[in-house]
């Protein structure tokens, strides 16, 4: 494909961070447009696994990530109420040789920080709130809320669950309730009181589940993530500030260990997990979606950002590589080899049975979307088992 296209990413998320620097050296000249003003240190903890980490290495920050990270020795699944193991991955150094990467734990804003390293001075346009698209022949012009009107050859759609270009492609949807929120925390690890803790623990509950890990080698921060049921999510704010009593109420019962890691959160955030039926089709046109813009899913594979990190990959590659300047071919290739992958991903999450016991990582993990061969659409698989 010719490398003088004007290529649009619209959200600097991690999907369509990546995207765009997987296309910068690959020749291309691309633009990302961020709603929001700034990047902040904000948000929460997120886990990259090996098939995430040797897309990083492509773009040249993979040992930076490990230096602002941290490199469990094992993920470890308890028991909520006997704290009895149910199973424990190890994550060493031999497991790192055979996956093709290391495993880490990263606060996601020096996740983002570090993304940003690897774009080309300016690539994000900050403040860019897209609010119309319209198409014009081979190109489309993009308007945002601050008056700003730009033209592009292709749009990628990375604009999260409650996509712009998604609704435009396909259609006014709101994204499905899950039925469970997730409250987050991070906290100094002092507010433990010497309390030892592994790296990485998730504990499962009858209903809910909370994961409990450190974010940097020094073993200063812990963040915790959990899952609980909840009636709905009827307003229309990301997230809520919930008070301390209900969060440690949500774990009466469950092990002292944990329950103490509970108490030690000063503050406490919940957020809505939502999720939405598979679609089959990501694209027209100059127009395609990745991420959580066309298949968002629970977190409890923590492979959401890896499913988008991997789609940035794949398209980037499907762009630069396949031989023609319609973009709708490249578009077919990149939806035939994601869609059966994300597919996977997205029963399993919705199951949350990944790790609960003895589990068969290799085919999510020593995925690498830089090297492995793209099938023709004609060759790929409709699903993988």
């Amino acid at each position: 494909m010719r490398r003088d296209l004007r290529i649009a990413v619209i959200g600097a998320g991690l999907g369509g961070m990546t995207t765009a620097g997987l296309l910068q050296r690959a020749g291309f000249g691309v633009r990302v447009y961020e709603q929001a003003p700034a990047f902040s240190r904000i948000g929460a903890g997120i886990h990259l696994s090996a098939n995430v980490m040797m897309v990083m290495r492509r773009l040249g920050i993979q040992q930076t990530l490990v230096d602002v990270g941290m490199t469990p020795d094992a993920f470890v699944s308890r028991k909520w109420d006997t704290g009895e193991t149910l199973f424990e991955l190890p994550l060493g150094p031999a497991r790192e040789a055979h996956y093709g990467g290391p495993y880490i734990n990263v606060h996601r804003g020096d996740l983002h920080a570090v993304l940003e390293s690897a774009l080309s001075h300016g690539t994000v346009a900050f403040g860019h709130r897209l609010m119309a698209i319209e198409e014009r022949g081979t190109s489309v012009r993009l308007g945002f809320e601050n008056g700003v009107t730009e033209d592009a050859d292709i749009v990628i759609g990375a604009d999260g669950v409650n996509s712009k270009l998604r609704e435009f492609l396909l259609g006014a949807d709101r994204p499905r309730f899950s039925g469970y929120i997730a409250h987050r925390a991070i906290f100094p690890a002092a507010r433990l009181n010497g309390l030892p803790i592994r790296s990485c623990t998730k504990w499962w509950g009858p209903r809910s589940h909370i994961l409990v890990y450190y974010m940097t080698q020094a073993r200063e921060e812990v963040y915790v993530v959990s899952s609980v049921p909840a009636p709905g999510w009827d307003v229309p704010e990301s997230y809520l500030p919930c008070d301390r009593e209900s969060f440690i109420a949500a774990f009466d019962g469950f092990h002292p260990e944990l329950r103490q890691v509970v108490a030690a959160a000063p503050g406490v955030t919940q957020w809505p997990i939502f999720d939405r039926e598979p679609v089959d089709r990501w694209s027209r046109g100059a127009l395609v979606l990745l991420g959580d813009a066309c298949h968002p899913m629970r977190p409890y594979m923590a492979s959401g950002a890896a499913m988008a990190i991997e789609d940035g990959a794949i398209l980037a590659r499907c762009i630069a590589e396949i031989g023609t300047d319609d973009p709708a071919e490249p578009f077919r290739w990149y939806e035939a080899n994601r869609m059966p992958r994300t597919n996977k991903v997205q029963r399993i999450s919705e199951a949350n049975t990944w790790l609960r016991g003895p589990t068969d990582t290799d085919w999510l993990y020593t995925y690498d979307a830089c090297a492995i061969p793209l099938l023709a659409p004609e060759e790929a698989p409709r699903e993988l088992a």
